[in-house]
């Protein structure tokens, strides 16, 4: 079994990284429109990384694509209710934050109410204790029903240059996490604690949207998307939502070497 046939996605290719951007902005101003209109509130997380950060900004305004500018204007950030998918455990002002990238290149710049931001915590002294913290903040704002998901209208995510996504590492047992909504562990690889969103909450998401740009990242996507079906390895491949939509946003250079 490969990873294309095990997990159909859609592919949107731009002919670069602006046009990439550009696109995952309207797909974003698209998901909100649809879930205020449909449910009342739009649930987004948010991914840390070079190529969100490129759609933060466009989000905010900062594009070229004049469709997009006055797009972006009528997104309903008083309904938008955002999260993280993932986070390093470092204080929220650390230049590695996920939390601090998202404030300075989106959340500080777009009329969203403070108390409608959630980002993970770091302050506890055991990360464990912060991972049931999040949890806790999920099942608060998302009110479930015993043995439900939180099912979030879009989670954005990236891929690491190993096929990574959020806080998934190979060789770690968040991968196969079942029963937990968020998972603090550490990451042999970087000597560093994170947070995670486990595979079954991603994959409850409506959409999931990948961003993924760069000749760099062209190998490892054509494994992702082509290749054998090895999560363990490439844990962006355990990323296959239940009842939801996988949409690919990449660059030509990113998909140069898929068959498709």
């Amino acid at each position: 079994m490969t990873a294309n046939e095990s997990s159909p996605a859609r592919r949107v290719v731009s002919a670069d990284f602006a046009a990439l951007v550009d696109q995952a902005g309207h797909f974003f101003a698209d998901c909100a429109a649809e879930a205020v209109a449909q449910r009342g509130w739009f649930r987004v997380a948010l991914s840390g990384g070079s190529t969100p950060r490129g759609l933060h900004q466009a989000l905010a305004g900062e594009t070229t694509d004049v469709e997009l500018k006055q797009r972006v204007k009528t997104i309903p950030w008083a309904k938008t209710v955002v999260y993280f998918g993932d986070e390093r455990y470092v204080p929220p002002d650390h230049p590695d934050s996920n939390y601090r990238m998202a404030r300075e290149t989106l959340l500080n710049l777009v009329p969203i109410p403070p108390e409608q931001i959630h980002p993970m915590p770091t302050n506890f002294d055991v990360p464990a204790e912060a991972a049931a913290a999040y949890t806790q903040t999920l099942q608060d704002t998302f009110q479930t029903q015993p043995g439900e998901w939180p099912q979030f209208d879009l989670i954005l995510l990236g891929m690491g240059p190993d096929g990574h996504t959020a806080s998934l590492f190979p060789g770690t047992a968040a991968i196969h996490e079942q029963t937990s909504w968020v998972v603090s562990h550490f990451v042999p690889k970087l000597q560093a604690e994170r947070m995670t969103l486990t595979p079954p909450v991603l994959c409850a998401a409506r959409q999931v949207a990948f961003l993924v740009s760069g000749s760099e990242n062209a190998a490892v996507l054509q494994r992702v998307l082509e290749g054998p079906f090895e999560p363990d390895v490439r844990t962006s491949q355990s990323i296959r939502p239940t009842s939801g939509t996988l949409t690919w946003f990449l660059d030509e250079a990113a998909a140069a070497k898929l068959s498709k």
